[in-house]
């Protein structure tokens, strides 16, 4: 039985949860009901994790074939894009093929986006290895690849057949890109459930030391918190901007640095650090609670201010672009208070150059 489900009508797909699913057919074949299947990953994970998918698909019968692409965010590119389909096409894949997205964040979304575009659209699913993309980009069906002029800025909406979160792959997952994760594990409770950001600070060490019981709940909730919201909002209408609380400053910190430089999550983390003294500023939390939330970062080994380098107009230029600009206007994810988030319309960039100078 899937651990969750994520209710879209005909659209509708189940997240499984659960530490060795790699290691289970039954699990891995219960959504793929394509004869043929391309496996797209990257350089890092595939020596860990591809062999044993594949030879798992083999055994049922189908067509197995990969795509392994390069590392990192600068790889999530429309040359990229266009690499993996131009290898679907020579295979040929026809449109009852499946992908596999089997990686992190630069995967999935990379993915996703290929399945959307390929002959109108083939099925897809998420094998999500990294902690960042099990708690949020395998989740929900955003697609895209990234633009020098702006980060996620050509894509689609496109949903997956169903998401496998094997927490196991999380011990092979480095420091750094485990504490990135967090940066959006961290967001869920400060825009959505105050409890779990408590049971996050009583839990720290539990989560650090990857303890499966842990990160299962961790993860699990994540993924509830993500599901209810894009049930109700899948195209980003309303309630489903508020998961981007810190990313219209991440995604400026990441654009202007160059993309890869800083980690996705680590420009979150100071875009959240951020966005909390902006609401400060406001009169919505108080400092006790900025100084607790970045306390709470630290404990994970993420940032909690932004480059040295960049000044308010270093921001500003990319915000501009930023995907939730309305006739022209800033908009941006701000905390009322702990578990609950407001669209907010009326920052003004004095507000702006005052908070980043």
């Amino acid at each position: 039985m899937p651990t969750l489900t994520v209710e879209l009508g005909e659209r509708s797909y189940p997240l499984y949860i659960q530490a060795g699913i790699l290691n289970d057919a039954g699990f891995l074949l219960s959504e793929i009901k394509a004869s043929h299947v391309i496996i797209v990953s990257n350089t890092v994970v595939a020596p860990l994790y591809l062999s044993e998918v594949e030879q798992k698909l083999l055994a049922s019968g189908k067509r197995v074939n990969s795509i392994i692409v390069k590392d990192g965010e600068q790889e999530k590119t429309l040359a990229t894009f266009e690499r993996v389909l131009s290898e679907l096409l020579s295979l040929p894949a026809s449109r009852d093929a499946c992908l596999i997205a089997l990686g992190g964040g630069v995967i999935g979304d990379l993915t996703g986006f290929v399945a959307a575009c390929y002959q109108r659209g083939i099925d897809f699913v998420q094998i999500p290895t990294t902690l960042l993309s099990q708690v949020d980009s395998s989740v929900g069906g955003k697609t895209a690849v990234n633009h020098p002029l702006g980060k996620n800025m050509i894509g689609a909406f496109y949903q997956p057949k169903a998401v496998y979160i094997d927490t196991t792959t999380l011990r092979t997952l480095d420091k750094r890109e485990f504490s990135a994760g967090m940066a959006e594990v961290i967001k869920y409770g400060i825009i959505y459930d105050a409890e779990f950001l408590a049971w996050l600070n009583n839990n720290t060490q539990a989560i650090l030391s990857k303890q499966d019981d842990a990160l299962s709940k961790m993860i699990a909730r994540c993924c509830e918190i993500k599901a209810e919201i894009v049930a109700q909002d899948e195209r980003e209408s309303g309630l489903r901007a508020l998961l981007n609380l810190g990313h219209t400053f991440g995604h400026a910190i990441e654009a202007e640095q160059g993309y890869g430089t800083w980690l996705h999550g680590e420009a979150v983390s100071a875009g959240m650090v951020l966005a909390l003294q902006l609401a400060n500023m406001r009169g919505d939390i108080s400092l006790a609670q900025v100084s607790e939330i970045s306390d709470l970062l630290q404990a994970f080994d993420l940032p909690t201010s932004g480059p040295a380098s960049m000044k308010a107009a270093d921001y500003i230029k990319h915000m501009r672009r930023d995907k939730k600009v309305l006739n022209n206007q800033m908009r941006f994810i701000l905390p009322k208070r702990i578990g609950k988030a407001e669209l907010v319309n009326d920052v003004t960039e004095a507000e702006l150059e005052q908070l980043l100078n």
